[in-house]
């Protein structure tokens, strides 16, 4: 199975039809405050990923040959995909724009992308498995890998070891857990389960073991109500049913608070989330541990939610200095050297996870150390292939989910909502699709 050429679209290819997108203002970034050396080659980039201006800089004050031009446009979901989409149709798109793994193959419709498969072969070997195959959706490459975001799970060692309630390494530990947590404490819960957050919902069920997607002949099979994903929804909806943990989204005040004063004692979630602590929660310094993720089964299985990769413009008139650019971003040690000054990295490129490991300023987690935690997470994900309308499954997802808290739906009655309503969308755009497991 064959994705779009640079030429654009084939109308014979699986992956014919477009992404809908609006139209979305850029907002002006910066090139990293350097001035362009006398006949460098300008390169342009469309990116929201944080630091990324740091990186631009650093690049921009050791070349004279490459000259990067930032522009930070908002997160993808947020209007990022939508304005790069309208660019690439427009004929305007910049050299580089942003892709996230789970957002590639929709915008890998446009045509508008270059394949780097000649350009990249000697790399293969040095990224992590998951990161390599999430820019690979056909076996050909289309984008750089940058990080990767296996999940595991944030929890206060402080309470826990105050109530002596053991660390879950599975899922029914997990629920023990949970009511040993509620029964210490009335006003606690073990965690959130975000219920605004398709993605993160995308990342528990990778762990099922049952992909939503996958590639059948010249067709798409869509399972997203499958087995592992059913079992997954009902279970968690009898946690929420028993007021053993709760629904609101992540990153709020309340959830700050909320994680900070001990009213939730874990969080659940991808790699990234370390940073995410420490920036968010800078209080609680020397409270929190992290640990792989509960599992279902004997063999432990985990799966991701996130990550970046940076793809070429098939219209760009300079793909080598573009190339020059994110070849350095993806493997040079001095990025993860930077990113660690206001982040805990993880990247793609494995021989660079040394450095971070290095370089991170450690102290505000205890237990075992993070880059050890991250690195067996890491190696449990399993094959998973992202669909051509990931997100919008995230965002019917959302919808399908809000009606949860009140009792208006189950979580896997919105599940077989949304695997139905997928199925007809991808149908609608020209897609060959056949349902349910491979099995």
């Amino acid at each position: 199975m064959e994705l779009p050429s640079r030429r654009g679209p084939s109308r014979r290819t699986v992956l014919r039809a477009a992404a809908g997108a609006v139209t979305g203002g850029l907002l002006a970034g910066c090139g990293g405050g350097t001035r362009a050396a006398t006949g460098a080659t300008h390169v342009t980039i469309w990116a929201w990923l944080t630091g990324m201006d740091r990186y631009v800089a650093a690049f921009n004050a050791v070349q004279s040959q490459v000259y990067v031009e930032l522009s930070v446009i908002a997160a993808g979901l947020g209007g990022g995909y939508a304005q790069q989409t309208n660019a690439i149709r427009a004929h305007n798109a910049p050299d580089i724009l942003h892709v996230e793994y789970q957002g590639l193959p929709q915008v890998l419709l446009t045509g508008g992308l270059r394949e780097l498969t000649a350009d990249l072969a000697d790399l293969a070997d040095g990224y992590a498995p998951a990161a390599w195959r999430g820019v690979r959706p056909d076996g050909r490459t289309w984008a750089v890998p940058n990080d990767v975001g296996p999940t595991v799970l944030y929890y206060r060692k402080d309470l826990f070891d105050a109530a002596g309630i053991g660390v879950p390494t599975t899922w029914e530990e997990f629920r023990t857990a949970a009511e040993a947590v509620r029964a210490t404490d009335a006003s606690a819960r073990i965690t959130t389960f975000p219920l605004n957050d398709g993605g993160f919902f995308a990342g528990m069920c990778w762990q099922a073991g049952d992909p939503w997607w996958s590639i059948d002949g010249d067709a798409w099979r869509v399972d997203i109500a499958g087995e592992g994903s059913m079992h997954t929804a009902a279970y968690w909806q009898e946690l929420i049913s028993a007021d053993l943990v709760r629904s609101h989204p992540h990153g709020t005040q309340d959830w700050i608070a909320s994680m900070h004063e001990g009213r939730l004692w874990a969080m659940l979630g991808a790699a990234w989330g370390a940073g995410t602590l420490n920036r968010s929660i800078p209080r609680d310094t020397g409270r929190w541990a992290v640990t792989t993720m509960p599992t279902w089964g004997e063999a432990p299985v985990n799966g991701v939610q996130g990550g970046s990769a940076f793809a070429v413009s098939a219209e760009s008139k300079v793909p080598e200095a573009a190339l020059t650019f994110l070849r350095w971003l993806s493997t040079d040690p001095e990025v993860p050297r930077i990113a660690t000054t206001f982040s805990t990295p993880f990247p793609a490129w494995l021989p660079n996870r040394e450095v971070a490991r290095e370089a991170y300023q450690g102290g505000y987690f205890i237990g075992d150390p993070v880059y050890d935690v991250l690195g067996e997470a890491d190696r449990r994900v399993p094959d998973w292939t992202w669909g051509p309308t990931a997100l919008g499954t995230f965002s019917a997802l959302t919808d399908a989910f809000g009606p949860v808290p009140t009792g208006g739906t189950t979580l896997p009655r919105a599940v077989e909502t949304v695997h139905q309503q997928v199925a007809a969308d991808m149908r609608e755009r020209g897609l060959s699709v056949i349902e349910g497991s491979a099995a």
